[in-house]
Formats: C-alpha cells, sequence, structure tokens
C-alpha cells in the first residue's frame, strides 16, 4: 500500500499547474495586443473619418461644417444677410462683425492708444503697431506680416494659387475680398453711398476714397515743393516727378513719362487708337474717363450734388465751379 501510495505522490507532479499559468500569461499578452491593433485601428478609422476633402482645390478638414464653410470660397454663397443693409456673408461670425458697422459699437479698446475696435481679433492686430511685431514671414521674399491672413494672401502671388473662383464668369482671385468686389461687377449692384452727393460706389474703399475729395483734406505733402495730394497713390506718381525717374519713352516723339499707363495712354495720339466704345452711339474715345463722362449725356444721369440748393452736375469740376460761384463764404 505504501508502495502504491508513493507512485500516486509521484503521479501529482506540480507542472502542470505551472504550465497553465503560463498559458494564462501568453493569452494575456495576446488579448493586450488585439486591445492594442484594435485601439490602433480604430484611431485610424476616426483619422480617416475625419479627413474631408475639398473637391475644387484639394484641401483637406477634420470638421464636416468646417469644410461646408470653405466651399462658400469657391461657390460664392452668402447665406446670411444683412437686414439693414442687404450685404450678404458667408459666415455667421462676418455678419456679426458686420453688424457692429451699423451700430456703431467698439467694445474692444487699446490700452495703449484708446484706439477703439469691432472685434478682439482686430485689437490683437493692432497692438503689434506698437510692438512692430511681424511674425509671419514670407519664406520666398522674407516680407514680414502682422497679420496671418494678410500673409496667407500674400503667398498665394508666390504659388499663383486664386481659390476664389466667380460662379458665373469662372474669373479666379487670390482673396475672398477681390472675388466679392467682382461679383458687384454682375449684379450692377453699389451698396456704398455718399451721403453728401449721392454717388454710390461697389467697394467701401472706394467711398472712402471718395469722401476725401468733399472734405479738401491732402494729408499727403511733398516735402520738395509743398505740393499735397488726397491720395497716396497720387502723392507717390508725384514725387517720381523729383526723382526724374522717366523710364517709359514713346518712340515717336521721345516724350517720356513716370509709369507705363501713362505712356500707354500717350502712344494713342500717336496710333488714333480709341478702345473704350460707347454702348449707346457709336463714338469712341481714347481714355475710359472720357467715355465714362460721355454716357451721362444718354443716362441723363448727374452724379454731382450741390448740398445748399440741390443743383446736380455731370462731372466734379463743374460742382467745385458752380461751388466757387454761388456759395462761395
Amino acid at each position: 500500500m505504501e508502495f502504491i501510495k508513493e507512485e500516486i505522490e509521484d503521479m501529482s507532479d506540480p507542472q502542470p499547474s505551472r504550465i497553465k499559468h503560463e498559458d494564462t500569461e501568453e493569452q494575456i499578452d495576446q488579448m493586450e495586443l488585439t486591445v492594442e491593433d484594435k485601439s490602433n485601428l480604430k484611431i485610424q478609422r476616426i483619422q480617416t473619418k475625419q479627413l474631408h476633402t475639398c473637391s475644387q482645390c484639394g484641401k483637406s478638414f477634420k470638421d464636416k461644417g468646417v469644410l461646408k464653410k470653405h466651399m462658400r470660397i469657391h461657390t460664392g454663397e452668402k447665406p446670411y444677410h444683412c437686414t439693414q443693409c442687404g450685404k450678404s456673408f458667408a459666415a455667421a461670425s462676418g455678419l456679426s462683425y458686420h453688424l457692429h458697422v451699423h451700430s456703431g459699437e467698439k467694445p474692444f479698446s487699446c490700452d495703449q492708444c484708446d484706439k477703439k475696435f469691432i472685434s478682439s481679433s482686430q485689437l490683437k492686430s493692432h497692438l503689434r503697431v506698437h510692438s512692430d511685431e511681424k511674425p509671419h514671414v514670407c519664406s520666398f521674399c522674407g516680407k514680414s506680416f502682422t497679420q496671418k491672413g494678410a500673409f496667407k494672401i500674400h503667398m498665394r502671388i508666390h504659388t499663383g494659387e486664386k481659390p476664389c473662383t466667380c460662379p458665373q464668369c469662372a474669373k479666379s482671385f487670390a482673396a475672398a475680398s477681390g472675388l466679392s468686389y467682382h461679383l458687384h461687377v454682375h449684379s450692377g449692384e453699389k451698396p456704398f453711398s455718399c451721403d453728401q452727393c449721392g454717388k454710390r460706389f461697389i467697394s467701401s474703399s472706394n467711398l472712402k476714397r471718395h469722401l476725401i475729395f468733399h472734405s479738401d483734406l491732402k494729408p499727403h505733402l511733398c516735402s520738395f515743393c509743398g505740393k499735397s495730394f488726397s491720395l497716396l497713390a497720387q502723392y507717390k506718381q508725384h514725387q517720381k516727378t523729383h526723382d526724374e525717374v522717366r523710364e517709359h519713352m514713346c518712340f515717336e516723339c521721345g516724350k517720356s513719362f513716370t509709369a507705363a499707363a501713362f505712356l500707354t495712354r500717350h502712344q494713342r495720339i500717336h496710333t488714333g487708337e480709341k478702345p473704350y466704345k460707347c454702348s449707346y452711339c457709336d463714338k469712341s474715345f481714347n481714355q475710359s474717363g472720357t467715355l465714362k463722362i460721355h454716357k451721362l449725356l444718354h443716362t441723363g444721369e448727374k452724379p454731382y450734388h450741390c448740398t445748399p440748393c440741390g443743383e446736380s452736375f455731370r462731372v466734379s469740376n463743374s460742382l467745385k465751379q458752380h461751388m466757387k460761384k454761388c456759395h462761395r463764404e
């Protein structure tokens, strides 16, 4: 009996228990690997799911809503309308920002110069004027910018990218503002009106430039001759007369000009070219400005109004002469 008991004890080796334990550890390792693989696969699926690509320019977005907003750059869609002036915007934030223009509210104030702004982003950009900080540097030409938006638009000069396409004529623009301005050409809409003479403009910048003529403000003073100018572009062009930079020469008569546009206009005297044709009659003109004045004869429009007496004129010079003659104080 002792022999049988001893043999039974020999048979009860603890090895099977050890083997079972090892198998369990291996199974746990396999489970951990499986969980990790599943986790990675889940992340990959999420990442793949999050990429929403623009069919027009190939740009990708994590959020479908952001892609939808981006697509409006290409389509020109502006679903958010101002109830006060009818101006439209691609994003709700654009409309919200615009409404401050009507209310005159500027809740964000600079603590260094007391200048006020409509938005916090405007204030943030303005603060760089005081610090001279221009963190956005162009890798092509080295030009630096205070605002990221201006930097992105500038980069398109080098890349040639024009993502903003007109849905009516397929003309493309580097900036959304360029497309917005262009769309008014198709619609004929001029939403910005001068409160002094009633003349209307496509853009607020054109209106702002026009208002300078009513105020007689000429902030750009020439240090050489003392002549002053309403517009910076006029001042810069005038400066070239002092620098004697007249690199654009007419080969017909030898006359030189400070700008290529002036030379082109001058050469029409020699060629007799009149590219600007009146749509009302067969008359043609060598300058667009002359055609514009001529067309007023057909339309009867007199865009220049005298505020004191209400009389209207076709050209600004006639209004100025009238003011000097009849309303000189």
